[in-house]
């Protein structure tokens, strides 16, 4: 039997709602290497990492930032995230921290690899994360 999906293409892209566009986009484009690919001020951004497309949103911008229903305002932070690869997460953690990025936990060693939860400026999660070998 075939199958049918309602999604024809799936692109990769996060959304997240962020305090202070910004600062979200001196983080990610200075911190981590994205590349800035609209920049509507005050309210939204989109950048772009190999191919993961990142959009920044404040509460209140554009449709994403809208009210739920019942009043609720998207919000920033949680622990859903995003997972950035890297090959020495070690030496990544160091210059990531001499350059003032937060971080939620310590580098945790398991299974499948080595990983570490960074904080963007709104305190959404960054999963940095080195595969172990296999």
């Amino acid at each position: 039997m075939e199958k049918h999906s309602p999604i024809e293409k799936a692109v990769v892209a996060i959304r997240y709602i962020v305090h202070d566009v910004d600062a979200s986009v001196a983080f990610y484009t200075g911190m981590l290497g994205f590349e800035v690919k609209m920049h509507v001020k005050p309210g939204f951004a989109s950048l772009q990492l190999g191919d993961l497309q990142l959009f920044i949103n404040q509460p209140g911008a554009g449709g994403a930032g809208q009210p739920m229903p019942d009043g609720t305002m998207p919000a920033p932070g949680g622990w859903n995230r995003s997972q950035i690869q890297v090959e020495d997460i070690e030496s990544t953690i160091e210059k990531l921290k001499k350059a003032g990025a937060k971080f939620r936990n310590n580098l945790l060693t398991g299974v499948g690899g080595k990983q570490v939860l960074l904080e963007d400026p709104s305190g959404n999660l960054i999963e940095l994360f080195q595969p172990g070998s296999q």
